[in-house]
């Protein structure tokens, strides 16, 4: 009887507590406020004291603290969108770069197996605290982002021995970098710059830690030697990493190779002397001819050197001297045509031969004595009929800082110290013949009075470069390089560079001048380069932007 009794009291008690305190509940939820939840409090910087700034300090974004950095939250929600498919791809790029390594170890020191059983770089994607860009006068970009990467990677390797399997899983990382990133030199081929060069201003940060058999290591009590080994391991890390590409160390990644359109400076002058011919063939009426020869290189649209004609000669001898100008010795090509000058209508061929400047070894006289042909094909019957000899000598002077990077092969990815970049020039012979090259860049805040279309005008010793027309601009952009070979450094020389507008439509007046400067070569021969912004003289706020350049040989 009290069973039944307490069991309906249960049920009794159970079917009216629940919806009472429900109603309760749902009057108390709307009738009452909580007193324990209080509005936070906001207080201006300047009421903190010195040790809440303190703790505040590194939390603010470096665009706040350095007006000089840019805030990129553009950016970083591209990488947060961006982070699964990175993922993915950066570590399908580490499993394809380590498979080798591991098989390398598999079946060594008892090692059956060793692999990631799990790779990946987690949620969290990398933040970007802010981006400073400089302005510089060369063909460059310079950018310095701010990263900091607090990641949930999960990395785990499997080692399997004959009587144990051990995992071993990198968690907790976090990396604090502040690269340095140039994109030189840019040039008009997608993606426009032939080369990254990477350097870190400052030592990196480097934090992670590990778990072994799916335990922390750095918890368990009793590896106070393993623990301190880790922090030994972190040190080293971010010395080496510090050592490798601390500025001013730098790691340079090529993108574009001389095919695919990255621009080539000079690299040395090409003497050669065209001697004599032999055994012409008979082109005119009388039984003679009169020949002459065209020198060019490969890869050039320079105008050809051309001998004089030797009227009425099979035999002719010319002795006379030639400077060429060499940019690749590895690929370029010496190109011989001898011709039968005419009066009147076209001149005819009378052969023609080559020679590949990777034959020649710097600094050395060669002499060729050469069979004509008509064509560089060996398979025309046209080739087996004789067609005389041409007798050339041939040098290969490289500049004095290109002689040792001529010298072996560049690796395609390699490490150099950016202090050792350029030579001393104080070590370059001031003496001798050379090459003036002049880079006409552009021009800022040029005015005509009557039209802008501007094109530039350079003038030394009697010899007159032009650049193209840029039409209807006050800030036009050339990048056309003009070089002057010369047998003595242009210690006491000036060079005239004056801008000038041509007339698009009807005027009165065709040509008008924008303004003009004068620049004295001295410096250029005692640094070997300059690369500055001049003000133009008799405009009113014009600019040119000039790079001038001297290399002897």
């Amino acid at each position: 009887m009290m069973g039944f009794l307490s069991s309906l009291l249960g049920i009794f008690g159970f079917g009216f507590g629940i919806p009472i305190g429900l109603f309760v509940g749902f009057f108390i939820f709307i009738y009452f406020e909580p007193r324990d939840v209080k509005d936070p409090i906001v207080r201006p910087l300047y009421e903190l004291d010195v040790d809440a700034l303190h703790d505040l300090l590194p939390d603010i974004p470096l665009w706040v603290k350095n007006p000089d950095y840019d805030r990129v939250d553009w950016l970083n929600r591209f990488l947060s969108d961006m982070w699964p498919y990175l993922d993915k791809a950066i570590c399908g790029r580490i499993r394809s770069l380590m498979k080798p390594m591991f098989a390398e170890y598999v079946g060594k020191f008892h090692i059956k197996y060793l692999d990631f059983e799990c790779l990946t770089l987690g949620t969290l994607p990398p933040s970007i605290l802010g981006i400073k860009i400089y302005e510089t006068n060369e063909k460059e970009i310079v950018i310095e982002p701010v990263v900091r990467w607090a990641g949930n990677p999960n990395i785990t390797l499997v080692l399997k021995l004959p009587f144990l399997r051990l995992t071993v899983q990198l968690v907790d990382l976090q990396i604090y970098l502040a690269p340095r990133l140039t994109l030189k030199p840019l040039v008009p081929t997608f993606p426009c710059f032939a080369s990254i060069v990477i350097s870190l201003m400052e030592k990196p940060h480097v934090d992670f830690g590990f778990k072994l058999l799916g335990g922390d290591v750095m918890a368990i009590p009793g590896l106070h030697h393993f623990v301190q080994f880790l922090i030994c391991v972190q040190e080293t890390i971010k010395k080496q990493v510090a050592r490798l590409y601390l500025w001013p160390q730098i790691f340079e990644i090529p993108i574009l190779d001389g095919s695919a359109g990255a621009t080539k400076k000079p690299v040395g002058i090409l003497d050669v002397k065209v001697v004599r011919a032999l055994n012409l063939m008979k082109m005119d009426l009388l039984g003679t001819s009169d020949p002459y020869v065209e020198l060019s290189l490969s890869g050039e649209r320079l105008p050809t050197k051309k001998t004089t004609v030797k009227m009425k000669n099979l035999n002719p001898e010319w002795n006379e001297k030639f400077k060429l100008i060499v940019k690749d010795p590895e690929s370029q090509i010496l190109q011989i045509h001898v011709y039968d000058w005419e009066k009147v209508g076209v001149h005819d061929k009378l052969g023609m031969q080559v020679i590949p400047l990777s034959s020649l070894i710097p600094q050395k006289t060669v002499s060729f004595t050469l069979d004509l042909v008509k064509n560089m094909n060996p398979n025309d019957l046209h080739n087996k009929r004789r067609r005389g000899k041409i007798v050339l000598e041939l040098t290969f002077n490289p500049f004095r800082e290109d002689t040792i990077r001529l010298s072996g092969p560049l690796d395609r990815y390699h490490r150099k110290d950016g202090r050792n970049e350029s030579v001393p020039y104080d070590r370059v012979c001031l003496s001798g013949a050379g090459l003036l090259s002049v880079a006409v860049q552009g021009a800022e805040d040029v005015e005509g009075k009557n039209h802008n279309n501007p094109y530039a005008l350079i003038f030394f010793r009697g010899e007159e470069k032009k650049t193209k027309v840029i039409k209807r601009s006050r800030d036009p952009c050339w990048n056309e390089e003009f070089q002057f070979m010369l047998e003595e450094p242009p210690i006491n020389d000036l060079i005239h560079i004056e801008l000038m507008s041509k007339r698009s439509g009807f005027t009165f007046r065709s040509k008008e001048s924008l303004g003009h400067v004068d620049i004295n070569l001295t410096d250029v021969v005692n640094n070997g380069r300059i690369n500055r912004k001049y003000h133009l003289i008799n405009s009113k706020n014009g600019l040119i932007h000039i790079e001038i350049r001297w290399k002897t040989i």
